[in-house]
């Protein structure tokens, strides 16, 4: 559109190339009716052209594409030249006169509000909100024209120039338009929320207030008052002291003032005003579906809405059939993984519980919800009932202790306890429950009392590789919508096969556990009793993850023959793996050890829920971290010996614990004794069952999109990682409604904004995040708390790593991850000690550092982050706690 000049009510929101961000809000206002102060803007048009008036902006935006967001410096002076260069060159004449003939038409006398609008300002997915200058009181020909190209120049402020390079804008496509609005002077003026932006709940308007313009609260000069309004009724008054405020002047410009001591804390806003305006952004998030930023000003007992935006911060709902009150448990948290996943292996997971709903391909009754790329899980029926309640909050204190708080603190609400589900469908669930529980529960007495714990290992391995084989050999001999469909079965079945026939010998490790540990804290006391079961706990037999470590360790000890083959692998790529490999002296040898892991290990991965994470079956580089590692910080066969040692401490604590008691006492705590050892190292047996299937599954659907591609429906296999098993299905039978390349780049985009979502623990359907809180704990002053996992204290310096492939660790480190599973295993090894962001007593990473015997505190929110690679800190695994111990991590 080649017009310079665009009026409030001759645009709207398709105008968004035109009129930026901003403009196209206002205008959509102006049309829709709110009491928007009038105006126009200036379009990207007349920026482009003003900016191709410029000899020198070529080669500039030339130098801006090859600065990194993060070097400041170049940025500095790179933007103040720009943006000197812009302010000293002509506005064209064409374009002046065109701001004139607008402005006389408005209103020469007025005074009027001058800002930047950007084309990718106030979108959905990005905020440029605040990056660009904004002139206040601007009065007569002169000052407008002025302010107008400023703003032009302001495009290339320090922040917005990084924000760009950072967001990957390109900064040529990047356009400004210029919003000059009518000025109006409030009394009051602030910013308002239609759902609160610290919690996220959606049913609660946030406004913040304060006296005279905006800017005040803006920039800090004041602390606004805060009313908060739910159901018509104001929920929260905060009043704050306000003793400055921002005025206009008559000659044009601001000026800030000093309120008289008796105003400072009067409320800017009486109660009537505050249940309007918060009716007001009822109305203006109705109309445009989401939830809103808002600013507005209050003249003469009038409200007044200076623009409007999308809050970009809001974590999003998982879908619900219903509108009543849901509660959310992240599943990836109980899975330590914090990363988005994508939405085939949403999709996937979903069909876990298909065995509790009357149909499997109903969602009514779905469990497993996908929002923001992580799985949340809607347990509020069964948590409705108290015993189940506190079964599952005790549960959950084992995985991660603020995932627990949080859900406890979510379920003490008053829109929980009127809750109720029906007898009719907890008899229902019950019904399809028993079959499995009943035969479970038994299972278990036999193997408490009578079962040899020492056949239990060999015996559920079996059954897994029966189980894999039967899977696969199902599985290929169809294909298909058939093919998918057996997936969804497989999955459905899959808890129910996993809890009667892998779980129940670890549910007996368990309770043998507590048993025993109960007996020995009345005969030795509880810290005696803790130090012996730490004991007992190492170098358990059948532990399938210490095992890997051990296996890993065998690969390192293989590489350490053949300096070549260590060269190599420090410079391996993936693409050419093998093929580099078997060109070099002792490559040979160590690819036949390395086919041997993989063929037992090679289906498993870090974050490997996510069936759409490459393993190592795929990808064997992502060992190569954990192979270097092992030989930099271990000697040749340290790692058996030290297994070997756990052995012998093992075997010493389980006499000295037997020993403890009279003999009519000894043969039951022997047996106890005996079933720790053999059963509580089968802790990732159901896991290993499930990830080996999931393996199946993925070759098999791989297959099914390498189909697709070749009869054109996808442009590449992995592309079927962004369609659910249903649209897989639909594709298959060319029934997908949509256009496959633009569904599939789309969601690929969405990927990548989630990963930058912080996902909370726990949520609400009203979209209230809940962190949790921590218990008391014994720290000094400035630590920072976790919950401790495995006893002792080390210090060290931190390396934090956020994927295993990039792990490079050092002899003496602290591991410090955002979460560990098995896939992370091998760096366990080298690590002194461990932190992580997410987890509990009952984790993966948690049961193997007191197997290998280091301090771990876990469950620190965003320790990754706190503790800067390369710090000093002592990690306390007794009290639960981390301090940093030098001034690395705060530089």
């Amino acid at each position: 559109m080649e017009k310079y000049v665009l009026k409030f009510n001759e645009i709207d929101k398709s105008y968004l190339p035109y009129a930026g961000g901003k403009g196209a809000n206002l205008g959509e206002m102006t049309k829709a009716g709110f009491p928007v102060p009038q105006g126009f803007c200036l379009s990207t048009f007349a920026y482009r052209t003003f900016i191709q008036t410029s000899k020198e902006m070529s080669d500039l935006f030339r130098q801006l594409n090859q600065v990194r967001y993060d070097d400041l410096e170049q940025i500095r002076v790179l933007g103040q030249r720009i943006r000197e260069h812009l302010t000293s060159i002509s506005m064209p004449d064409d374009i002046r006169s065109a701001v004139l003939k607008a402005w006389e038409t408005t209103g020469k006398d007025k005074a009027y509000a001058v800002r930047s609008s950007a084309t990718a300002e106030d979108l959905p997915t990005a905020s440029f909100a605040g990056q660009q200058d904004t002139y206040l009181n601007v009065c007569g020909p002169d000052q407008l024209l002025k302010a107008i190209q400023n703003c032009w120049a302001s495009l290339f402020t320090d922040r917005a120039i990084s924000y760009r390079a950072k967001n990957n804008f390109d900064h040529r496509s990047v356009f400004l338009s210029v919003v000059v609005q009518e000025m109006v002077f409030p009394e009051v003026s602030g910013i308002m929320f239609t759902a609160d932006p610290i919690t996220g709940h959606r049913s609660t308007i946030s406004i913040d207030a304060s006296f005279g313009l905006g800017e005040a609260l803006v920039s800090g000069l004041v602390t606004a008052d805060l009313y908060q309004v739910r159901s018509g009724e104001i929920v929260k008054k905060q009043i704050s002291k306000k003793e400055k405020a921002i005025y206009s002047v008559p000659e044009g410009g601001t000026v800030t003032k000093n309120l008289p001591y008796e105003e400072q804390e009067l409320p800017a806003l009486p109660e009537d005003k505050i249940l309007e305006l918060a009716r007001l952004g009822q109305k203006i998030e109705a109309y445009y579906g989401l939830e809103q930023d808002i600013e507005w000003a209050l003249v003469d007992g009038q409200f007044y809405i200076l623009q409007s935006r999308p809050i970009t911060s809001l974590y999003p709902i998982p879908p619900v059939a219903d509108h009543k009150y849901h509660v959310f448990i992240n599943f990836n948290y109980i899975q330590v993984m914090t990363d988005p996943i994508k939405p085939l292996a949403i999709s996937i997971l979903s069909n876990i519980t298909n065995f509790l709903k009357e149909n499997p391909d109903s969602l009514e009754g779905q469990l497993l919800h996908g929002a923001g790329g992580r799985a949340f899980a809607d347990f509020t029926g069964a948590l409705s009932l108290k015993p189940l309640r506190n079964r599952m909050v005790k549960i959950l204190s084992g995985m991660d202790e603020l995932l627990a708080s949080a859900l406890a603190e979510a379920t003490s609400r008053e829109q929980f306890r009127q809750i109720s589900v029906p007898k009719k469908k907890v008899f229902r669930v019950g019904r399809k429950i028993a079959p499995i529980i009943i035969p479970a529960a038994s299972k278990v007495v036999n193997n408490l009392f009578f079962k040899d714990p020492e056949k239990a290992n060999q015996h559920v391995l079996a059954f897994i590789e029966n189980t894999v084989k039967e899977t696969e050999k199902k599985v290929f001999s169809v294909t298909g919508s058939d093919r998918i469909r057996m997936i969804k079965q497989g999955m459905g079945a899959m808890v129910p096969d996993v809890l009667s026939k892998i779980a129940v010998y670890l549910i007996t490790g368990v309770i043998a556990s507590g048993m025993l540990e109960k007996m020995l804290e009345n005969k030795v006391g509880d810290e005696q009793a803790a130090l012996l079961l730490s004991q007992l706990y190492k170098s358990l037999p059948g532990n399938i993850t210490t095992e890997m470590g051990l296996a890993i360790g065998d690969l390192a000890d293989e590489a350490r023959k053949y300096p070549e083959v260590i060269d190599y692998l420090q410079q391996a790529n993936s693409s050419t793996f093998y093929e580099g490999l078997m060109k070099i002296p002792g490559g040979t040898e160590f690819k036949l050890q390395l086919e041997q892991f993989l063929q037992k290990y090679g289906m498993r991965c870090a974050g490997e829920i996510d069936i759409t994470k490459p393993r190592w079956h795929e990808d064997p580089t992502q060992l190569i971290p954990s192979i270097i590692g092992n030989i930099r910080t271990a000697s040749p066969g340290e790692h058996r010996k030290k297994f070997k040692q756990g052995e012998q401490e093992a075997e010493s604590a389980g006499q000295e614990i037997v020993s403890q008691f009279r003999s009519f006492e000894k043969r039951r705590v022997s047996r106890l004794v005996n079933l720790y050892r053999h059963l509580m190292g089968m802790r990732e047996h159901h896991k290993f069952a499930v990830i080996r299937i999931l393996y199946v599954y993925k070759r098999a659907i791989l297959d099914e999109a390498k189909s697709l591609v070749g009869k054109g429906v996808l442009r590449r296999e992995e592309d079927v990682f962004y369609f659910s098993l249903e649209e897989l299905s639909d594709l298959i039978e060319n029934r997908f409604s949509g256009n496959v390349q633009e569904t599939e780049e789309d969601r690929e985009k969405q990927h990548e904004l989630n990963q930058k979502l912080k996902s909370p623990r726990v949520m609400t359907s009203d979209g209230e995040m809940l962190t949790g809180k921590r218990r008391d704990a014994k720290a000094p002053k400035g630590a920072i708390l976790g919950t401790p996992v495995s006893a002792g204290m080390v210090e060290g310096v931190a390396r934090v790593v956020l994927r295993p492939e990039d792990a490079k660790l050092s002899p003496g480190e602290i591991l410090v991850a955002p979460f560990t599973d098995p896939g992370w295993t091998p760096l366990f090894t080298s690590a002194v000690g461990l932190i992580t962001d997410v987890g509990g007593m009952m984790t993966h990473g948690s049961v193997v550092a007191r197997e290998y015997g280091i301090p771990a505190v876990v469950g620190i929110e965003k320790a990754t982050e706190i503790i800067k690679d390369g710090a000093n800190i002592r990690v306390d695994g007794t009290n639960g706690f981390v301090q940093i111990l030098d001034d690395v991590a705060s530089e």
